[in-house]
């Protein structure tokens, strides 16, 4: 990993005459440049965004020492905050990490997709390691961006897509390179969950006060300016262009992910998407009901060309003439096509998966394993902060994964053309609108 001597050197405890507080009086490993971390030793963690799935970072970590806690929700972060008395309470995270920059390690990130890389490129400027809830950021520009500035100050990253860590998805690996399959050449994979609100887009005209404890403007961050409306907060941001990702962005990370590992897939060549019923001009501000997008990707290593169809909200996986009576495609899952089988499997690390039809299953004699298995994802990431090594999801992994549910979406606001991608120069070759979706400006005040 290079010089780790800025955020990995030997923590020292200060005591205090009790040691009561040890806890909360340690001194960062950087101020002290004395060598790596003692797996046995506690980091000062921050967490920032604590309410709703926040919640999980704060689980996550509750066996180091969290030291600081952020969330512009004061009352949906109340029991979190409760929970954690002695660490130090923030609504804007930039005073956080300017207040507690010496006191803490690493830091968590659970905000709204559109905040996740001004508050993870802030950390990581300062030297903090980062795991950061999926989708990992809101445009390409922003993912090449923190992969990028990962590298240069050499922190340990993770992306929150837990199901990496599983042992299943490390099963699905090996019997693929173990050709259970034989060559895989299709993927079907969906998630059956709609994040659209085109029947309320009228409502937008109505006029709402801002709740008790929610700022607002913080909220909003590098977004445009718009009214508060509580469509958006708490929790259904995510049907919303300007915040979230809609379901793909939701849950590509989770449910290609093991393919993405398998066959080495890196960046498509083409993608192109189809929706029925929707009409970007018309409906650009929310999602569509359900959509198909489909992605081309070229012969890699031992591998030919594979495709790619991505299916969500009231699109499903079409169902394969050998599965078996009585057996429903996933709902949310995959089916992966191979020249001698195909593979079925549901979300989160490959979760359920089996070979079908069911004799093929049977007769299948299951590989050693050659994958080391991890014991939890946020455990995977501090393990990798103690003993200088890289986390299994970091964002040299999990950006490029992002990078396709972020495809997915400019190709449906670009609907039926069939853009031809080109990962190295992160442009699109055919079309300079498309472009224009690559990195959506920041209002004003707010910067990378």
């Amino acid at each position: 990993m290079g010089d780790r001597s800025k955020t990995t050197s030997r923590r020292q405890f200060v005591k205090s005459a009790t040691g009561a507080i040890a806890a909360f009086t340690i001194v960062p490993r950087h101020v002290l440049g004395q060598g790596q971390t003692p797996p046995s030793e506690k980091l000062n963690v921050a967490c920032i965004g604590v309410g709703g799935r926040g919640g999980a970072g704060v689980d996550g970590t509750k066996n180091e020492n969290i030291v600081a806690m952020c969330d512009v929700d004061s009352q949906r972060a109340a029991d979190a905050f409760a929970r954690f008395p002695r660490a130090k309470k923030y609504r804007d995270y930039r005073k956080l990490l300017d207040e507690m920059d010496n006191q803490i390690d690493a830091v968590t990130i659970a905000t709204p997709d559109h905040t996740h890389t001004v508050i993870a490129l802030d950390a990581i400027r300062r030297g903090k390691h980062v795991y950061c809830e999926k989708p990992l950021a809101h445009s390409i520009h922003e993912v090449r961006t923190l992969m990028k500035t990962a590298r240069e100050h050499k922190v340990v990253t993770q992306l929150g897509n837990q199901g990496h860590s599983f042992d299943t998805i490390r099963m699905f690996c090996e019997w693929i390179w173990d050709g259970a399959i034989g060559n895989v050449t299709e993927v079907h994979a969906a998630c059956g969950s709609v994040y659209s609100a085109i029947d309320n887009l009228s409502r937008l005209q109505e006029t709402h006060e801002v709740p008790e404890g929610l700022d607002w403007d913080l909220w909003l961050g590098p977004a445009p300016f718009r009214p508060y409306h509580p469509m958006y907060v708490p929790g259904t941001w995510r049907r919303w262009m300007p915040f979230g990702c809609g379901v793909i962005g939701d849950w590509v990370c989770h449910v290609v992910d093991p393919v993405f590992w398998a066959l080495d897939l890196g960046a498509p060549k083409t993608v192109q998407a189809q929706a029925k019923g929707y009409d970007p001009k018309a409906h650009g501000d929310t999602f569509p009901k359900g959509s198909v997008v489909t992605y081309e990707f070229e012969a890699k290593g031992d591998r030919g060309p594979v495709k790619l169809v991505w299916h969500d909200g009231v699109e499903t996986i079409p169902r394969p003439d050998d599965l078996e009576p009585g057996r429903n495609v996933p709902g949310t899952g995959a089916i992966v096509i191979g020249d001698k089988g195909k593979i079925m499997y549901g979300s989160h690390g490959a979760g359920g998966l089996r070979i079908f039809p069911e004799e093929k299953m049977k007769a299948y004699t299951q590989p050693a394993r050659t994958l080391p298995r991890v014991k939890d994802h946020f455990v995977d990431w501090l393990d990798a902060i103690k003993k200088g090594t890289k986390a299994g999801s970091d964002f040299d992994y999990g950006g490029p994964l992002t990078e396709i549910a972020l495809l997915g979406i400019i190709a449906t606001k670009r609907l039926g053309e069939k853009l031809e991608w080109d990962g190295p120069n992160a442009r699109f070759a055919n079309s300079a609108e498309a472009n224009q979706c690559l990195n959506p400006p920041y209002r004003e005040g707010w910067t990378l």
